[in-house]
C-alpha cells in the first residue's frame, strides 16, 4: 500500500501508532525518551579554577595535583573554553580542575 492509496481510501486505514514506553521511575526522560541519566555531583566533576597572570596549564597542574605533566587532563576537560592551542590561556578564564 503507497501513499496514494491511502489518501484514495479516504481513511478507510489507519496508519499504525508507535507503543508506549512506560515511564521511567520519576518520569525523566531525554529527548528519544530514554531514562534520563543523573548528573553527577560537584565534586565528581571537578573544582573550578580562574586563571590568574603568570599561569600556564602546566603550572596549574603543579600546583593543584603536584605533577606538572598533567595538564593534558586539564586541557581535555577544558577544550571548549581554551581553544586549539593549549598555550593560550587568558587572564580570568575559569577552568575546570578535573578530578584525577
Amino acid at each position: 500500500m503507497g501513499l496514494f492509496d491511502f489518501l484514495s481510501n479516504e481513511g478507510e486505514k489507519k496508519p499504525v501508532q508507535p507503543a508506549a514506553k512506560p515511564a521511567a521511575a520519576g518520569g525523566a526522560t531525554d529527548f528519544f525518551g530514554n531514562p534520563a541519566q543523573p548528573t553527577q555531583p560537584a565534586a565528581a566533576q571537578g573544582q573550578s579554577y580562574t586563571v590568574v597572570s603568570g599561569d600556564s596549564l602546566s603550572k596549574i597542574a603543579k600546583n593543584h595535583y603536584g605533577d606538572a605533566s598533567k595538564w593534558h587532563q586539564i586541557y581535555d576537560a577544558n577544550k571548549a573554553t581554551i581553544g586549539s592551542n593549549p598555550d593560550h590561556i587568558e587572564v580570568g578564564q575559569v577552568l575546570t580542575l578535573p578530578t584525577l
